[in-house]
Formats: C-alpha cells, structure tokens, sequence
C-alpha cells in the first residue's frame, strides 16, 4: 500500500467530554476550503461516548482517532503532536467549531514571515448567554504588536486556537504535561522568548464556545496555574528585561489569588481567616468601599457571608 502524502496541516483535536459537540468540530474541518489536512482527534479518558460520536466520520480517510488514559489537554495535544505528519499545527478543541476560511488565511499568514513561529486570530463566542455573540478581542485585548512583553503584561491575548510551525512547536518541547490550566499561555511565552514571532490575522475565523463546565471556568485553580507559569518563566527570563515583567504579573496574580480564597472563606463562614486573606488582596481591597466593608465584616461577622452573596451577585450581573 502506497504512503499517503503528507498534508499542509495537521489538525490536533483534545476531546474530553466532548461527544455532545465533536460532530460540530469535524464538519467544520470538512467544511474548509482548504481541503488538505489531516485530524488527529485524541479521546483523553472521556466518560462518554465519544466513540460513537465520531462513528459517522470513519469514512473519512483525514481523521484518525487515537484513545488514552485521561491525562489532560497538554498530554492530549502532546500524543496527537507524535504523529502529526505536517510542517503546520493546527489546534481546534472537540467542542469549538473553525469558520470555513480557517485554515487558508491560517496558512497564507504563516507563511508571510520566516520568523514567524506561530499565528493567532479572533473569535467569535458561543454557547454563554453572557458572552454569545461577543469577539474574543473585545473581551481579552489585543493590543498589537504581540510580542514578549506586551503577551506577558496580557495587552496581547494570544487566541487559543493557533497554527504554528511544527518545527517551533518542536523546538520548545510542546506543552507542558505539569500544567492542567493556563497551558497555552506557558507555550505562547516560550516561543515569544524563544525568538519565535507571533502572527495575528485580526478577523474572526473561530466559534468558540464556552460553556458553564469549562475548565477555564474554575477561576482559583486557573490563578495558581497561571501564577505557576509566571514562576517558571521568571526563572527562565533571569537576567533579560522581561524578567521584571514576569514578576510584576506574578505579584498581581498572588493579589488575584488572595482575592478569590479570602472570598470563598468569608463565603464557608471562617470570616477572620478571609478578612485576612481579602487584606492581602491589594491594591484590589485598599479602595474606602473595600476598606469599609472589611471593617463591617469584622464588626459584624454573621453578615459577611451575606455581603459576600451580593456583591458576587452584582459582580455577575454586569
């Protein structure tokens, strides 16, 4: 039997509970008009029947499927990088959907630069009543130009669904299997440092869907991801300018930290503890609205759980 050719892109697919939706990711792949790619959708340990989900693609001689232990997005996207075949990497997640021009301005941006590591574009959300409708750059600047320091401060949001070259993907190791969360921003920062350029096509190719049990949507274990991430690349960045930048961040996120646990304290009724906590949480509580609710909080403590419900209420409102 003859070698298939090699595709342009190979497209790495993590798919984890992901059934309900991984038939709109793989039609949005057929639907492409640049036909020339293969999918490597991997089952990370799902509960449900993504099997069977994926059954009607079979056919379809660019998907394969390969099935592991639930090890998480990292190894997911890691095992699914050992057999791509391509010179490009695309990632689409099995619960989000490509807009059909995806792949062909994807790659016709890749290839404008050879410095160019990586290319990101915007989005559009689904899925979240909140956010439906919303672009990815409304909510999470992108402010250009992209580079170390600006994606490190968060001016610049790199979108998660990225192409890039399989060479830098390669040369940095992939991602990181000791990250749960946050593991895509840890990848961008190594490229960037590692003088790879990022490329940003500035329209909506993507539907990205956020729904209620994303992962993404557990903020206190995503904050000590991220803050883990800073860490690393603090000590990787000794000695460059954008050391300082790292550890700023850091101390901002160790703010972020404090905020959520002193929160969740009040909230479990151990009011003291997270008084102590929301102090920590400068320059966030040192406003006189802040220092005047954690003096009541002290004063009256039956009522700070009740505090704490209505301004988490109101946050969430608007």
């Amino acid at each position: 039997m003859p070698t298939p050719p090699v595709p342009a892109v190979s497209v790495l697919v993590p798919a984890y509970r992901c059934a309900a939706f991984i038939a709109d990711a793989l039609l949005s792949l057929q639907a492409q008009t640049m036909p020339d790619w293969e999918a490597i959708v991997v089952d990370d340990g799902s509960p449900d029947d993504l099997l069977g989900a994926m059954a009607p693609f079979a056919c379809d001689s660019r998907i394969r499927l390969i099935r592991t232990a639930n090890l998480g997005v990292s190894a997911a996207r890691n095992r699914a990088l050992e057999d791509a075949r391509a010179p490009l990497i695309a990632l689409l997640d099995g619960d989000d959907i490509y807009l059909p021009d995806y792949l062909a301005v994807m790659t016709q941006a890749i290839a404008a630069n050879p410095d160019i590591g990586f290319v990101t574009c915007d989005a559009i959300y689904f899925g979240n009543a909140k956010l439906n409708g919303l672009s990815f750059s409304s909510v999470s600047p992108q402010a250009l130009p992209a580079t170390l320091d600006r994606v490190l401060t968060r001016q610049f949001n790199v979108f998660t669904a990225c192409m890039l070259k399989a060479a830098a993907l390669r040369s940095v190791g992939g991602w990181s299997n000791d990250l749960q969360s946050a593991e895509d921003l840890d990848l961008w920062i190594r490229l960037l440092e590692n003088s790879w350029a990022c490329g940003v096509v500035p329209q909506a190719l993507h539907r990205y869907r956020r729904r209620p049990d994303s992962l993404s949507a557990a903020r206190l274990p995503l904050l000590r991801a991220v803050a883990a991430v800073y860490d690393n690349a603090v000590q990787r960045l000794t000695g460059r300018p954008e050391c300082e930048t790292a550890l700023a961040m850091r101390k901002s996120i160790e703010s972020e930290i404090a905020f959520e646990c002193g929160e969740a304290l009040v909230m479990a009724g151990r009011v003291r503890e997270g008084i102590d906590e929301l102090r920590r949480a400068a320059p966030r509580t040192q406003t006189p609205v802040w220092r005047a609710a954690l003096i009541g909080m002290r004063i009256a403590p039956r009522l700070a759980p009740r505090f704490m419900r209505w301004r988490m209420e109101t946050a969430a409102r608007g």
